[in-house]
């Protein structure tokens, strides 16, 4: 079985890259089930029932959040779907869901989202503890866990890959909108990436417009940040696992 994470959707034309570019990447790898950060894509803050009902349009499976979860209040009106999960160690009693588990091609899939607490303005619960305790919840009912960890720090990143590893299958970061050049198999089999990177607009600061981003770095005023427009990239990673014994074999990056 092969899984595709996509990087974080940034703006619209988050959306229509992925529209120009899945099934044709989906045919030639052979993907079988789909991931994607969208938490960017209400033009760089949340997610709008439009942007939801456009990305479900493409047979995504899952759809996971992050630190602008609540950036739109239209997603109240499907916090509930089975098909998106938001981060689950917001407090206990948010609406929605941190982690489900899906059905492919005769496998259990889990998948968990996360936020990171590092240089991240949000009050959440600790990522190790929380995740830990869904894993002992859900070990004996799935064959395959992918966690989706959004985060701001490479360190706290990389720790939650060795935390995990031998406890899931894989865990890639998202957030920074860079794709980092490191995937591994870690030592006890779990597939890892620090960042899958972003699909958006490719001559940008991490998507936003640049003039207005330098007018931010350089005058430290408060200029209202805009998407870029222009030619757009698609990230992404493909994870192919072992269908005997559920690790991945092999993890591929996609920068196109």
């Amino acid at each position: 079985m092969k899984i595709l994470a996509v990087g974080d959707l940034v703006g619209n034309s988050g959306i229509k890259e992925l529209k120009k570019q899945l099934e044709e990447i989906k045919k030639r790898e052979t993907i079988e089930f789909v991931i994607v950060n969208a938490e960017n894509v209400a033009e760089g803050m949340g997610i709008t029932q439009k942007n939801f009902d456009d990305i479900l349009s493409l047979k995504i499976d899952v759809i996971t959040m992050g630190n602008h979860t609540w950036g739109k209040k239209d997603i109240f009106k499907f916090i509930d779907h089975p098909k998106l999960i938001r981060p689950a160690n917001y407090p206990k009693g948010v609406v929605g869901k941190g982690y489900n588990i899906y059905t492919c091609q005769d496998k259990k899939i889990a998948v968990i989202n996360l936020i990171g607490r590092v240089d991240i303005n949000v009050l959440s619960e600790n990522p190790f503890i929380k995740v830990k305790e869904i894993i002992e919840k859900i070990k004996d009912k799935v064959d395959i866990i992918f966690v989706d960890f959004h985060a701001e720090a490479t360190a706290e990143k990389i720790a939650m890959g060795y935390f995990l590893d031998g406890k899931v299958t894989a865990v890639f970061g998202t957030h920074t909108h860079v794709q980092t050049a490191d995937e591994k198999i870690l030592p006890k089999g779990t597939g890892y990436i620090t960042d899958i990177g972003m699909t958006g607009p490719k001559y940008s600061v991490i998507g936003m417009d640049i003039e207005a981003s330098l007018k931010r770095f350089e005058t430290t005023l408060p200029e209202r940040y805009k998407i870029a427009s222009g030619e757009c990239i698609f990230n992404g990673v493909i994870f192919e696992m072992d269908d005997t014994n559920n690790q991945v074999k092999s993890i591929k990056r996609l920068y196109q």
